[in-house]
Formats: structure tokens, sequence, C-alpha cells
């Protein structure tokens, strides 16, 4: 530490935080955004010009399944770096394009090729395991040319905690390159397994060598040439697509195929009088198809890229809540995963008991050895609750109680959790407290080690009772019980329904903080709440577990300017004694979570409240990339219509960064879903000025189909039915 910067007092309490997994940025960041693509278990990240630049703490790469397959992937252009004229991923997410063009070359210290005089399109998809690009040149000289086009690649075989920071003791071995109708590069791990990463070519290089080959092409004026190159990769033997099975010959019969499976992933159509917000609609739906991925157990939505392009349970389940009023077939598919990966024993190692539900699960060298605990993690106390709260609302919205009578096993067993591990004292709330040394220290949405903590700044000692997780709590214990009503056993919902009332009175009077406005982010192991104002409480109002007059004071404290950035709601106020606009959890701005306060907000009926962040988050999405909401954004004020605070590795896309659009409407328009009375109710609701109109087309409600367009006016919105097939009631409240 500098002399000039006092060390000040050592903080004990962070000797209990194990920090072993972090996300490292301890490097400037690029300043032109990267780009993304994804499909299945593989994702591509890398920079505006399409290049993949080796790097210390750089995350671009080419992965899957946890392992980086590619560490660069370098173009040069007379043996430089080209200019970027522009680059884009397509509104679907499937193509990634971008313009360059040469520099000033000299010859001898003349300019012998002027800037400008040739042009490089690259073009570039991800799909089935393969990544395939078109590398075209044009010559708009008025001579001849022969341009030599360079390319420099290698492979790391990193896995993704090793590229997000973790020191490992011992890697594998890097075997010896192989070069022939392609170039091979290979790696056997500590786990015994052979990973490959295999690059081939349709035109044969003029010149190859260690990592490189080399293209002379011959370009006569206003002529082109291209270079198709293909990367695949493998481990123990399994390949993906091959350069002759995906080329640029067949990308439209690919983009077919992904678009249908696009109409049959979001089933109903949105869209809006403003073609600004349509592109934050139509950017956060393609998001959520390519997040979307098919696993052993159903379609699941991974939570982001590059970090988290996995399995979260807290994610999926928030994502299916977001998308619940549009595409139920989301929460289907999450709560199908999820009762299959639910844990059946107790092991400490994984944080895991019986009945309790995924935290993440991940493939990977690191997570097959144990070197890190999140192969399949049981980390989080929420995801439990919010599983059983997500099955109630998806019967609410579908009538499917032949899919909650299939699930229900799974349910019992997690409120069976919620009963006895989930409350390790005994005193009706649900706590937690890791059980290994490798394995979360915050175990809630807010997850980091300092992310729970005192008026002081003194950070709270297991076990760690978060307000927002004993709101899903009585959601999940009410819901439960509607539930068993419907499946006729009425004792066991009366049972649940008593449980469920307890959780509230005892919450309002532990909670409660009259002088703060709000309820307590926690308590913490002596039972002593952390008196600090977060945005932790406007959960509850989605869980609805607040008083309406309680309800009422969370509102407004959470749109005071302490917490309401101008951008969102901050994760912590900005009166707190750990408020930095800069940190992950404790002060920033996450679209989820403001989502997640709107539609708690609406379930009140402040509507005009849920509009006011509706109408921040619009804001921010037509100021960032691609109008893609990034998982977070710093939390710093919004100085009129000056752009946001970037977070220097927020995952994009997020899916429950993108889901938030949709959620936000819904909360915004007051709207409610009841497939078993085949009814729609839009209570209170409102639009922002900045649209007159949003219309749905074939929404479906049980067998019932029909298209609505909702309307703005001063004080409330109309509503008219466009078509309608089958019995569907539409209730409006003002």
């Amino acid at each position: 530490m500098p002399a000039s910067l006092p060390e000040g007092p050592r903080d004990p309490s962070l000797e209990h935080f194990d920090q072993r997994f972090p996300i490292i940025a301890d490097s400037e960041r690029p300043i032109t955004p990267l780009r993304v693509l994804k499909h299945g278990d593989s994702f591509a990240v890398f920079d505006a010009r399409g290049d993949i630049v080796a790097r210390e703490a750089s995350e671009e790469g080419l992965y899957h399944d946890g392992t980086r397959f590619l560490s660069r992937y370098e173009l040069r252009l007379y043996g430089q770096q080209a200019l970027l004229l522009s680059s884009t991923v397509s509104a679907d997410n499937l193509v990634f394009e971008a313009d360059l063009t040469n520099p000033d070359l000299r010859r001898d210290g003349v300019v012998a090729i002027a800037r400008g005089e040739i042009n490089i399109c690259r073009t570039r998809m991800l799909w089935n395991a393969c990544f395939v690009e078109r590398i075209q040149v044009t010559n708009y000289r008025l001579d001849h040319l022969e341009v030599p086009l360079s390319l420099y690649f290698d492979a790391d075989f990193a896995d993704v905690f090793e590229v997000r920071g973790t020191r490992r003791v011992r890697r594998g071995e890097r075997l010896p390159d192989a070069a022939g109708k392609g170039y091979v590069m290979r790696y056997r791990g500590l786990d015994d397994r052979e990973r490959r990463a295999l690059l081939q070519w349709n035109r044969r290089p003029d010149r190859g060598g260690q990592n490189r080959v080399m293209w002379t092409l011959a370009l006569e004026p206003m002529a082109t040439a291209a270079v198709d190159v293909c990367v695949s990769y493998e481990a123990d033997g399994l390949v993906g697509a091959s350069v002759f099975e995906l080329s640029f010959d067949n990308v439209s019969a690919v983009k077919k195929a992904s678009r249908g499976q696009a109409r049959h992933a979001f089933c109903c159509d949105l869209a809006s009088s403003s073609s600004i917000f349509n592109r934050w609609l139509e950017r956060s739906s393609s998001d959520l198809q390519i997040m979307m991925t098919d696993t052993p157990y159903g379609r699941y939505p991974y939570a982001g890229i590059p970090w988290f392009s996995t399995p979260f349970g807290r994610d999926g389940v928030i994502t299916a809540f977001e998308m619940l009023w549009l595409n139920p077939d989301v929460a289907r598919g999450v709560l199908s995963f999820l009762g299959k990966t639910q844990a059946t024993s107790s092991d400490d190692a994984r944080d895991a008991s019986a009945g309790k539900i995924l935290h993440e699960m991940r493939g990977g060298e690191m997570a097959d050895l144990g070197e890190v605990p999140f192969g399949r993690y049981y980390g989080s106390v929420d995801v439990t609750p919010l599983f059983v709260m997500l099955a109630d609302a998806y019967y609410r919205r579908t009538g499917d109680l032949a899919f909650i009578d299939q699930l229900w096993p799974n349910l019992v067993r997690a409120l069976e959790w919620m009963e006895t591990s989930g409350d390790v004292d005994g005193d009706g709330f649900l706590e937690y407290a890791r059980q290994s040394e490798t394995g979360l220290v915050q175990q809630g949405w807010k997850d980091s080690h300092d992310s729970v903590f005192h008026a002081d700044g003194s950070l709270a000692e297991p076990p760690i009772a978060l307000c927002e997780v004993q709101g899903y709590a009585y959601a999940a214990w009410r819901g439960a019980a509607q539930l068993a009503q419907l499946r006729g056993d009425r004792h066991l919902a009366d049972e649940w329904l008593a449980r469920a009332e307890r959780v509230r009175v005892q919450f309002e009077r532990a909670f409660w903080c009259d002088d703060l406005g709000t309820y307590a982010l926690a308590l913490d192991g002596n039972k002593r709440p952390c008196r600090v104002r977060t945005s932790n409480p406007g959960h509850c109002l989605f869980a609805g577990i607040a008083s309406p007059e309680r309800a009422e004071r969370v509102c407004a404290t959470l749109m005071e300017d302490a917490s309401f950035a101008g951008w969102g709601v901050r994760t912590v106020a900005a009166t707190e004694r750990r408020f930095n606009p800069q940190s992950y959890h404790n002060g920033s701005i996450w679209p989820h979570d403001n989502a997640i306060i709107a539609a708690g907000m609406a379930r009140y009926g402040f509507t005009g409240a849920a509009r006011r962040i509706l109408t921040a988050m619009a804001d921010l999405s037509e100021a960032v990339d691609l109008h893609r909401l990034p998982e977070l954004i710093c939390g710093f004020p919004r100085r009129g219509r000056e752009y946001p605070t970037l977070y220097p590795v927020a995952c994009a896309p997020q899916a429950w960064a993108a889901g938030a659009v949709f959620l936000l409407l819904a909360a915004t328009l007051g709207v409610e879903i009841d497939a078993p009375r085949q009814r729609i109710t839009v209570s209170r609701g409102r639009l922002p000025e900045t649209l007159d109109w949003i219309r749905l087309t074939d929404l479906a409600i049980g067998d019932a189909r029909i298209d609505i367009r909702l309307e703005r006016h001063t004080h409330d919105v109309g509503v008219t039915v466009l078509r309608r097939e089958g019995e569907v009631e539409i209730v409006t409240v003002k």
C-alpha cells in the first residue's frame, strides 16, 4: 500500500469471507462495446472489429461448456490492424457484421496505399458448436493489388473461473498442435479430458506457421475475394459442425431454423407507437431467445454472458416471472428443470439439503474436479420459496393443474425444506449461513460479501434473514395453500395459510423501521435488524407481504432522490454508510431489480411510480449500445440527458435484464391474467408520455386467443379488443 494512503483499521469481519472466486477487472476496459454471439452451450465475446485479443483480464474468447476454446483470433491486413468503420449484431442476434478499412500504408516513407482504398467485411455466426466467418476483401483502387491477409489464433483452454481471475495451483497439459487440412490445438486437463479447437478454411493458405496463416489475395480494381474460416471445438471426441456443414452458402437455412425457434419461444407479439421503444422490445426478445438453452430437462434461460452462461435457479425463476404474462411456457421449462435438479440429500460442500432448489450448475474442468463448488451448487436461500411462488403464478396464468400435479412432490419437498433446514433456529424466518468455506457467504440475490450490513457499516453476522426472502416465503405458503385447495386437500391448505399469516405478523413486527419509512434489509444472527434503506423491500411489495399503509411508505421511500437516481432505483440509498455507486450491489442500479420493484408498486395500486421506473429504463435502453440493458449500471445520479455510467464487468446480454421490459410493462399497465376465469384485468393502467399505445397480438389465455390495443389517456388507459377467438373477459379498474 502506498505510504501516502493510510492503511486504516483492519475490519476483522472480512476474515470470515472467502473471495477466491472473484470477477476481476484490474485493467482498463475497452472503450468500444464488446460483441456477443451465443447458441446452446457456446458463446463468443470479441471486440468491435471482430478480433479476440489476448490480453490479461480480458473476457474475450470462444467458450463452450465452461471452457475457453479460442483465446486469440486477430486479423491483420499488410501486417497491421485494420481501421474500424462500424460493427453491429443483427436485431435477431444471429449475425455479427463489421466493416473495416486499411490505414495509410507506407513504403519507403511514402504512402503507397491511402487510407480507405480497401474494404474488409467480416460476417460471423455461431451455430451448433461451430464458429464460422466470411472475410470479404474489396479493392477500391484503380490498379491491381496483392493483398496479404493474416490470421493469428491461439487457445488457452482456460476454465471460465480462471478467466474471471481465480488462480489455480496446477493446470493440465497443452499438447502439441497439429496442422493438415486445418489447424488443431489440444489440451489434456487434470480431469483427463482432452479438449480440442480445430480451425479450417475453404481457401488454402499461401503461408502457415505456429498459430498463424496468411492468404495473398490478388484483386483487380473493384474486385472482391473471400475466405471462409470455421472454428469447431470438441471434448472427448464430441465435435460440432464442420466447415462443410455450416458455411455461408447455407446461412439462410440456419436463419430460417433459428427464427422458427424464436417464434416458438416467444408466442405473443408486442409492439408500440414508438420506434425507439420497439427497438428495446425487439432486442430484449432476441436476447431472451439466445439465452434460452435446451437442457436434458427442458428449455432454460441461461443467466448472462460471459460469466453466467449456465443455469442459475434464481435468474431462471425471475426471468420466468418477467415473461409469464406473455409466455408462460418459459415458466414451465424453468419449473421442470429445477424440479429435476432439486437436492435430495444434504451435502455441506455444495450447501445442499433435501428439498432445496438449485443455485447454479456448471460444466468445465474446475467444476468437474471440485476446485470450485459450483458443478451443482445450492447456496441460495431465496430460490426455493421463489420456486413455489412461480408454480402458483404459473397455474393462475395457465390453469394447467395437470402440470401442478406432476410437480407436486417437488413443491412439497421445497416447503418441507422451508419449514426445517431453511429455518435453522425455528423462529419462522428463512435464514442462511454457508456450510463450507468455499460456499457463498451471502446467499440472497445480492451475493457480494459486503452486501448485508448495519447502519454503521459493520457487516451482519450469520445466520441472516433477508427481508425479501420472508416475503417470498409468505407468498409461497399462500400460493401452496391455494394449490392444495384446488387438489382437494383442505387440511393442508388451512395449515399453510395459517403459517403464511404467522410469517406476515412476525415480519411486520421484526422488520419494520418506522423512522426509515421502510423495512430493514435483514436480521443478523443476533436478530438485530440491519437498519439501512435498500431496494430489497421493493421485493416485499412484489410478494404481497407488506400492509397497504406500509407499502405506500415503502414506495415513497424508494422514489426519494437518495434511492431513485433518475436511471432507476439504487440497490442501496445514497444516505447509507456503505453506499458506493460503483459497487456491484451497494449503490448500483439493476434493471431486473427495478422491474420487480415496479411490479410490487403496481400490486398495491401505485402504477404512477411504476411508470416513472419504466420511463427511466426506457431512457437507459435508448442510451446504451444495441438498446440492450446490461446486467447493471453504476448508481450515479442522472444529470439531465447525459449518458449513464456503465459498470465495467456487467454481463450483456443478461436474461433477467432482457426480461425487465416485459414485467415493467405489465406493472405500468396494471395487467393481470387469470386463466382459470378466462379474464384479463387492467387496473389503474398508465403509459409513459412517449407511448401512445401498446398492441398485443395473439395473446393466449387457455384455448382462447386475443389481440388488444391499450391506448394512453390522461389518467388511465383505454382497452380495445381487435380480435377475439374463444371466451376472454376484459375488466378495467380505474
